[in-house]
């Protein structure tokens, strides 16, 4: 139970329709989105106001510094998650628990909220190309959950057709009232939130995407496993519009957050500094030698991948060079404080810069330090998943010794090629003294493989070309 005055400290929500998207395994829900219409579309009036609440779980409220608790999550640093298992940052009561926004509970949070202002055209029509914020409030709030759905059951509501543009659709859905006991009212409610939040969400993501933010997508692989953790399928999961959805207003939460408590003051921010020129210009000097060999998707494969090769990491640091992918001159990570020692961090900076005015105790050299420390356990994380995924990779391929496969050459190597699969993106090598004329090949090139050979241990895969 949470401490009745700790409510009467905090702007109440539980009143306002609020949901969570997450995949569909995730236990810890660390964020939510709230959503109300906050004036009816009026016959005259140009305008219709929605009020969209960024609700992230307050773990600065039950982890405070100098605590056991606070050292071993700093020493971890992130949330490791492995094909198999998940290594939390935080106890399992906390991140499962206590901060999980699950429904129909009451929850603390850190939260952004925004009113978002929308032109009708002739007929109240809301224009939302041009939706525009017009005020922003960073608070702390208590919550409760309507609805936890995942992505594929927001992605159904979005494919679905329903039309959020409709006049006829005012609040009248929008109140605790009309929801009590009815499941009905709750799918009227997110239907009508959700089109109306992936309308604004498409605008959001258009406005970056000309501002020149990178729109590199990849598949997600997933492993399906037996009872014994074997792998029995590789299936993948492709972003949606569910997917950008979120992504976009946790985007627009995280900016705001660090122009606004990051102004002239030591701050945490996410940063991503300018790609490998040369690398840049490899691009084009492949695209400009290959473009008649090398067509359409598989040269879009190569192109992204030789795009990715050639970007800075992403890094946390107190110097604000700006975040080149996503193009913001201000970013930070706010919304993941369950999984992401930063999130903690830049939320007890906020409370002390914008909540309470107090000073932060700790000077800029300080936070420094941690933020490398932070970016340290981030790195270490991503090679230890990289690392299961590799090993699932040669458990998965040592069923099919033998087997004849198609694939395209990813990387050139003096020592050989590396080829990708075309259905389970399994990579292997093709050792150079197997390649009868190597200068024939370039990378995207299509080739057939035979699997000769697999060393789980090692998460090693050799093919020869068939």
């Amino acid at each position: 139970m949470i401490d009745e005055k700790e409510i009467l400290r905090r702007r109440d929500m539980r009143d306002v329709f609020t949901f969570t998207i997450d995949p569909a395994d995730a236990k810890d829900f660390d964020d939510a989105i709230s959503f109300e219409i906050i004036n009816d579309q009026m016959v005259n009036d140009p305008m219709v106001n929605y009020r969209i609440g960024i609700h992230i779980a307050d773990v600065s409220h039950y982890v405070k510094p100098g605590t056991k608790t606070d050292d071993e999550a700093y020493q971890r640093g992130t949330s490791v998650y492995l094909v198999d298992r998940v290594i939390p940052m935080l106890p399992e009561e906390l991140c499962n628990d206590k901060c999980s926004l699950r429904p129909g509970e009451d929850k603390l949070c850190m939260s952004v909220i925004f009113t978002f202002e929308v032109p009708l055209d002739a007929e109240g029509t809301p224009i939302y190309n041009n939706a525009r914020v017009v005020k922003h409030k960073i608070c702390r709030t208590v919550i409760r959950s309507d609805a936890r759905l995942n992505y594929d059951e927001a992605q159904e509501i979005i494919a679905s057709g329903l039309n959020a543009d409709s006049p006829n659709q005012t609040s009248d859905t929008l109140t605790r009232e009309k929801r009590e006991g009815s499941n009905k009212g709750v799918k009227a409610e997110l239907q009508q939130a959700i089109s109306t939040l992936n309308a604004i969400a498409l605008k959001l993501r258009a406005e970056r995407i000309a501002n020149g933010a990178l729109t590199i997508e990849q598949d997600e692989m997933r492993f399906r496993l037996d009872e014994h953790h074997h792998p029995v399928e590789i299936y993948f999961e492709q972003p949606n519009e569910a997917h950008h959805l979120i992504e976009e207003f946790m985007l627009l939460a995280n900016r705001t957050v660090a122009k606004e408590a990051g102004s002239g003051r030591p701050f945490v921010y996410r940063v991503h500094d300018l790609p490998d020129y040369d690398k840049l210009e490899e691009i084009k000097k492949f695209k400009r030698l290959n473009g008649k060999r090398v067509k359409g998707d598989a040269m879009q494969r190569v192109v992204d991948m030789l795009t990715i090769r050639a970007q800075a990491k992403a890094v946390y640091s107190t110097y604000n060079i700006g975040h080149y992918g996503l193009a913001f001159s201000h970013y930070t990570h706010f919304t993941s404080p369950i999984r992401r020692y930063p999130d903690l961090m830049v939320h007890r900076l906020v409370e002390k810069y914008i909540l309470t005015g107090k000073k932060e105790s700790l000077t800029r050299e300080e936070l420094e330090l941690m933020c490398e420390h932070c970016s340290a356990c981030e790195q270490e994380a991503a090679q230890a998943e990289r690392d299961s995924v590799k090993q699932f990779q040669a458990m998965w391929m040592a069923d099919h010794l033998g087997e004849i496969l198609p694939g395209h050459i990813v990387s050139i190597m003096d020592f050989g090629f590396f080829v990708q699969l075309d259905d389970s993106h399994c990579e292997g090598l093709i050792r150079m003294e197997l390649i009868e004329h190597p200068e024939d090949f370039v990378l995207g090139d299509p080739v057939m493989v035979q699997v000769i050979r697999v060393d789980i241990n090692r998460s090693q895969i050799d093919f020869e070309l068939a």
